[in-house]
């Protein structure tokens, strides 16, 4: 059944083929796209105009959205509700949180909500986003959770240090200062998506235990490391840029015969869109590589950590049973 599908990060590498897919394999859908930056003067959502451009029937909308604010996101949740409960737009079918964050060249950044940037950015507006709007969805749908390889410790060869969730979760918040920017910022990257994928299957269990909800499911995703991605030249050191030109673009025919999930991000947009839409994927949940089933981390697979992270979660967002359709155990 065609519904609205929400897309964060319309506008990014991944985003952008993602948008393309969808308007071009799933054109009965409404998307509702976010960025930071509507303007044109932004050149990344002046090529998401062109794109939606190329597909006059489509049912798209820009709107925008900082993450790194919670005004913000309760701002967007409003008016999406709001064109959900008017008719505006139909019943969601699918939220996909896709937009990222990372600083490798810089100390932790503190938001105004008082969060680490790269947590909030990557995890936690994204879980409050979800939660406050899963009373807009129709009878069932899929939230999908953009995270990566690196959630995994020893995977992504960009570790320094192991991404971990800790017994304090204030620190996932409130990460201490390093001289070692670039190692140190990649872990706060990695954290972040490791606690993406444990709440993915802590929010599975609430969604199965509401019997209003039970038809939605959630599936954390990781597309693969994208060698043609604007992220490696975003907030990272000159050896990183350099690396993209000369070493991952030319020889990704040879880098892919040692690791298959070493690929272009309109690959990847291309599947992050076919989890969340295709028939075939309709009741999936857990954690996928690419498109297949897969095993996440056993650190994201701690039912006691992923509880413990959905209940401060609920407290860093300020989530109560007011503000989401979820009654079910939402403590």
């Amino acid at each position: 059944m065609a519904g609205s599908v929400v897309l964060t990060g319309a506008n990014g590498s991944l985003g952008l083929h993602a948008v393309d897919s969808l308007l071009k394999k799933y054109p009965q859908h409404t998307a509702i796209l976010t960025v930071r930056n509507t303007s044109d003067d932004d050149a990344n959502t002046k090529s998401l105009r062109e794109i939606i451009s190329q597909y006059p029937k489509a049912k798209a909308s820009i709107h925008q959205l900082d993450l790194s604010s919670l005004s913000s996101t309760h701002a967007f949740v409003d008016a999406v509700r709001r064109g959900v409960a008017e008719g505006k737009y139909p019943p969601l079918s699918t939220i996909i949180c896709n937009a990222y964050y990372w600083n490798l060249v810089g100390d932790p950044e503190l938001t105004d909500d008082g969060y680490d940037k790269t947590m909030q950015v990557n995890y936690i507006s994204h879980a409050d986003l979800v939660l406050r709007l899963l009373g807009s969805f129709g009878s069932g749908g899929r939230i999908v959770l953009v995270t990566s390889d690196a959630h995994w410790p020893g995977k992504n060869p960009m570790e320094k240090y192991p991404p971990s969730i800790p017994n304090n979760l204030e620190l996932l918040v409130n990460p201490t200062t390093d001289e070692d920017k670039q190692g140190r910022g990649f872990q706060r990257y990695a954290t972040s998506k490791l606690a993406l994928t444990a709440w993915a299957y802590a929010l599975n269990r609430h969604l199965q235990k509401d019997e209003n909800l039970r038809k939605i499911t959630a599936i954390a995703i990781n597309p693969g490391n994208l060698v043609d991605s604007r992220a490696l030249r975003s907030n990272t050191p000159q050896a990183m840029h350099r690396m993209q030109r000369f070493v991952y673009k030319p020889l990704l025919p040879l880098l892919r015969l040692m690791d298959n999930t070493l690929r272009t991000a309109a690959l990847a947009g291309a599947d992050v869109v076919e989890v969340a839409l295709n028939p075939a994927y309709s009741g999936e949940s857990g954690f996928f590589t690419l498109l297949m089933k897969d095993q996440s981390s056993p650190e994201s697979n701690d039912e006691d950590k992923q509880a413990k992270l959905w209940t401060q979660t609920l407290a860093w967002t300020n989530v109560s049973k007011d503000d989401t359709a979820l009654h079910t155990n939402l403590a």
